[in-house]
């Protein structure tokens, strides 16, 4: 199981989900296609064993990296250093979680959601309990709108660190974390007031 999982990894990696074949897997390891499908099912449940593996990996990284921050801005920048150098360390894992040939509809699509869902996730509640208790709820829509757009930014500079490595990943990290950043340490500063606009949300 462990081998046919490797190859079916290292093949998915290097050249995406479409392109793959169940026979190509199979002649990989040595094994009938009839044995491969009686193991796993379908290619996208083989597939999905795979991602599962690099999306527990990638979000046991970020999850220990957030862990002991003091405050919002830092649970951001620890959580963006630690995206990218995950993508740094094991671009195979990146390479089957973010892949642009995954269907979009499906077993496969619906765990990709799944996993993006569970970084958004992690990341919104990281924010949030490092807010003051009476500022969360009033908080929750921002900060989900706030990590949401934040994935989408470490998405979108990953694949374009990937494609043209102009850069070091731990130098995209720290460019994406010194934009965003300051604006939210102004947003999570503490209220001056319960009616003042500035820091954040009211107090409620």
């Amino acid at each position: 199981m462990e081998q046919t999982l490797e190859a079916a990894h290292a093949l998915f990696a290097e050249r995406g989900y479409a392109a793959v074949t169940m026979e190509e897997i199979a002649a990989a390891i040595g094994v009938t296609k009839p044995l491969l499908y009686n193991y796993f099912g379908n290619k996208e449940r083989l597939y999905i064993a795979c991602m599962e593996r690099a999306g527990d990996a990638l979000i046991a990284t970020i999850a220990e990296a957030v862990r002991e921050t003091a405050n919002p801005a830092d649970a951001l920048g620890a959580g963006v250093r630690a995206f990218f150098s995950f993508l740094d360390s094991d671009r195979s894992a990146w390479a089957v979680l973010f892949d642009e040939t995954l269907p979009q509809a499906g077993e496969v699509f619906d765990r990709v959601a799944a996993y993006r869902g569970q970084i958004l996730d992690l990341v919104s509640a990281s924010l949030l309990a490092q807010l003051p208790m009476r500022r969360r709820e009033g908080a929750k829509v921002e900060v989900e709108a706030l990590s949401t757009a934040l994935l989408g930014a470490s998405e979108a500079l990953a694949r374009w660190w990937l494609r043209t490595e102009a850069i070091t990943a731990e130098d995209a990290a720290a460019l994406l974390v010194s934009t965003v950043e300051p604006g939210l340490r102004g947003r999570s500063a503490p209220t001056p007031t319960s009616n003042s606009p500035q820091g954040g949300p009211s107090p409620k």
